[in-house]
């Protein structure tokens, strides 16, 4: 199959004959199954599969639509090596503008140098790892014929396309964080790729606060009866919300949770994308710390739109049974009581919560990543999905910590909504936190909001990889 012609057949015939031809008609007979002298979309997409597992959806799609010049839905032989003749022109222009010093072969430095190009970082360590995925010969370098066989019948159309085929994000929310995905890639944008991957990611993150709610809930029920809770334990904690309204009880406001899911993350991306563009200035690149401006921008964004939203979920959370008949209930009688203002309660310190939240769970994340990276990765620059669910899962659980003073401050505003100005009541709250409670007081109900993270990221990566599969992401 296509494995071994990689490996021996096209390399060999290169350096015995110039012939073009011959190369083709090797790697064209074998694509050719059933021996029609056409090569169609569903041989296309096996061979695909054989010669390489890093193709990405769709990518069969892209070569037949190029090379298909008679509208026929498939490729007979002149028209595969007219395609192939094009492709190889393309790839040498890549090539050649790696090959900065002109030497015939890309170094592990010029490596480097292109993908910072990106605004993307990476170890001449890692540089190594992606010569060795192409390098045939064990030089730690790549000449010509070793480029141009990797990249036969992968579509990327030059140099950009190719740096983003090695570095793929996976984009998993396991919670209540506001990390921002990288940014898609034109061919995921064109192929759909980029929604199938927010749909899985939201239902994975669906599923994933569903089952995790009644962890939610005991931390809310925590941080806003402090005083009253200051001997609750997770058990006794959950034996008070059942007795008090049973067992569906411990998910009162999870609906809101999930709900809010789709709003947020399309204005967080939009967000992100615009505030990425307004940073970039003259069209230079992007680099880690716009990242952090553009993702804090974000999320500041998406949780001013959605905000209402977190206030009505918090009411509901630490509502009694009958308090509330729903959603709606909740939100009219609020109106009714206390007014329009109080759908911004605890606004100011939720916005300077994204900050440290944001900057520790970005710098951890990078840590860690780029750690694994530098000492286990073997020929890729991309970790895998449960290298960055671990990740994730403890950058999230750092910036937790940074964070949680003023996420409890702000659940307090919004659960008890007092009629002084928003800013003076955070101070005075702040004060009487500190003096009542003392420090321990502002990382009330922590521990089920940490402990809620290991079943969350088990839950999220079964989820998000079924959901994949399902909508045919690879």
């Amino acid at each position: 199959m296509l494995t071994w012609l990689r490996g021996f057949v096209l390399p060999a015939a290169a350096c015995q004959s110039e012939d073009d031809d011959f190369r083709y008609r090797i790697l064209f007979e074998d694509l050719d199954q059933n021996g029609d002298g056409v090569v169609d979309i569903l041989e296309l997409r096996e061979g695909l599969r054989n010669w390489s597992s890093s193709f990405g959806l769709n990518s069969e799609e892209e070569i037949l639509q190029a090379g298909d010049t008679n509208a026929d839905s498939g490729l007979d032989f002149e028209e595969f090596m007219q395609y192939l003749q094009d492709h190889e022109k393309k790839m040498k222009l890549a090539f050649n503008s790696l090959d900065k010093n002109k030497d015939g072969v890309i170094d592990a430095s010029e490596v480097v140098n292109a993908v910072k190009s990106l605004g993307i970082d990476i170890s001449i360590a890692q540089a190594n790892r992606i010569l060795r995925s192409i390098d045939s010969d064990g030089t730690l370098t790549v000449d010509w014929d070793e480029w141009r066989d990797y990249f036969l019948l992968h579509p990327a159309k030059n140099i950009t396309e190719i740096i983003r085929f090695w570095k793929r994000s996976t984009i998993v929310d396991i919670g209540e964080s506001i990390a921002i995905p990288d940014e898609f890639t034109e061919q995921e944008k064109k192929s759909g790729d980029w929604w199938r991957r927010l749909v899985a990611a939201g239902i994975a993150s669906a599923v994933t606060r569903t089952c995790t709610a009644p962890f939610d809930r005991l931390k809310v029920m925590m941080q806003v009866h402090s005083l009253k809770t200051k001997r609750m334990r997770l058990t006794s904690g959950f034996e008070q919300m059942v007795k008090e309204g049973g067992i569906l009880s411990l998910w009162r406001g999870n609906a809101l949770n999930v709900i809010k899911i789709t709003p947020e993350t399309a204005i967080k991306i939009g967000a992100y994308e615009q505030y990425k563009k307004w940073l970039s200035f003259d069209g230079s690149r992007i680099g880690v710390l716009e990242k952090f401006i553009a993702g804090s921008l974000a999320g500041a964004t998406a949780q001013t739109c959605i905000y209402p939203i977190e206030v009505v979920k918090t009411r509901l959370t630490i509502a009694n049974t009958g308090e509330y008949y729903g959603i709606i209930d909740c939100g009219k009688k609020l109106l009714k009581q206390e007014g329009v203002q109080t759908f911004f309660r605890g606004y100011i310190p939720n916005l300077l919560g994204i900050v440290p939240y944001a900057g520790v769970d970005l710098a951890v994340y990078e840590v860690l990543k780029n750690y694994w990276l530098e000492h286990y990765a073997e020929d890729s620059v991309n970790p895998g999905i449960i290298i960055l669910l671990g990740c994730s899962t403890l950058s999230h659980t750092c910036g937790q910590l940074a964070s949680f003073p003023l996420h409890l401050v702000r659940t307090r505003m919004q659960a008890n909504a007092p009629v002084e100005e928003d800013t003076t009541h955070m101070i005075q709250l702040i004060r009487e936190i500190y003096t009542k409670e003392g420090k321990k007081g502002f990382f009330r109900g922590i521990t089920p909001s940490i402990i809620k993270l290991l079943p969350a990221v088990g839950i999220g990566c079964v989820v998000y990889e079924a959901v994949k599969r399902s909508l045919g992401l690879t």
